[in-house]
C-alpha cells in the first residue's frame, strides 16, 4: 500500500513538472507573438483596438 502511494505520488510529481515547464513555454511563445503584433500595428500605424 505504502508502495503504492509513493509510486502515485511520484507520477504526480513527474505530470506536474512536465506540464508546469510546458504551459511555462507555451506561455513564452504566446506573450512574444503578442508583442510582435502590438509592434507591428504601431509600427504599422494601425490602431491597436
Amino acid at each position: 500500500m505504502l508502495y503504492t502511494i509513493a509510486v502515485v505520488l511520484f507520477a504526480l510529481w513527474l505530470f506536474g513538472m512536465v506540464t508546469s515547464y510546458t504551459m511555462v513555454g507555451l506561455i513564452h511563445v504566446v506573450i512574444v507573438i503578442a508583442i510582435s503584433v502590438a509592434l507591428l500595428r504601431a509600427i504599422g500605424g494601425r490602431s491597436s483596438v
